[in-house]
C-alpha cells in the first residue's frame, strides 16, 4: 500500500509495469481504515488518456490451501456480509503489517482451523478485482498437517469441513463454492499439482 499523500497534494509519479508508465498527476486520500483504505487518482494513462481512477488500497492477503497426504483439503465456510450469505472458501486473511506473506499463511491457517503445517509452497498470486483494488492475493499449499485448537477473531464463527478432490470439484461445478480466490486456487491445484503427483 502505498503512503498516503496528504489532501489536495499534487504528485507526479510514474507507475511502472509491463514496460508500460502511467503517470499519477494527483492522488488524495478518500479514507482511511483498518485494513483498506480509498484513494483518488488523476492519471494518464499508458495510452495517453487523462483520466481519474478512484482505487480501494490494501496491504494484501494470504489464500491456504490446506491437503492431507491422503488428497483430502480443509475448507470453511463463514458468514461474509458484503454479500450477505455464508460462502465456502479456503482459508485466508489480510497480511498484517510488515508480515511475510507465508507467516501470514501459517497464522491464518492456525487461526481459522486449528491446523499447523510443516510445508508450505507458493502456488500463484491472483488480483481478485484489478479495475477498482489494489489487493494481491497469495496462495499457498499447506502440507504435513497436524491438527489443533483454532483460535479465530472474535467476530468469525467457522465450520471446518474435509472434503477430498471429487467433492470439491462437485460443489464448484454446483456454484456450492463460488469465492473467486477459492475457486482459482483449487482449480489451479486440480490441474497442475494434483494430476502431475
Amino acid at each position: 500500500m502505498q503512503p498516503a499523500k496528504s489532501k489536495g497534494e499534487s504528485v507526479a509519479r510514474s507507475v511502472i509495469n509491463g514496460g508500460r508508465k502511467a503517470k499519477i498527476l494527483k492522488s488524495d486520500p478518500m479514507y482511511t481504515g483498518l485494513v483498506f483504505g480509498v484513494r483518488r487518482d488523476e492519471v494518464i494513462e499508458p495510452n495517453g488518456k487523462r483520466t481519474t481512477r478512484e482505487i480501494v488500497t490494501h496491504p494484501g492477503s494470504v489464500v491456504v490451501l490446506p491437503v492431507f497426504a491422503d488428497g483430502r483439503i480443509v475448507i470453511i465456510r463463514q458468514y461474509r456480509h458484503a454479500v450477505g450469505q455464508y460462502m465456502w472458501e479456503l482459508v485466508a486473511g489480510h497480511r498484517e503489517p510488515n508480515e511475510d506473506f507465508r507467516h501470514g499463511a501459517a497464522r491464518e491457517l492456525k487461526e481459522e482451523t486449528g491446523y499447523t503445517a510443516r510445508r508450505y509452497r507458493k502456488l500463484l498470486e491472483v488480483y481478485p478485482s484489478p479495475g477498482l483494488l489494489g489487493e494481491r492475493m497469495v496462495v499457498f499449499l499447506a502440507e504435513g498437517l497436524t491438527k489443533g485448537e483454532p483460535n479465530p477473531e472474535d467476530d468469525e464463527k467457522i465450520e471446518v469441513k474435509v472434503l477430498n478432490p471429487a467433492e470439491i470439484e462437485r460443489w464448484i461445478r454446483s456454484g456450492k463454492i463460488r469465492d473467486a480466490k477459492s475457486v482459482s486456487g483449487l482449480l489451479y491445484y486440480a490441474t497442475f499439482i494434483r494430476r502431475k503427483r
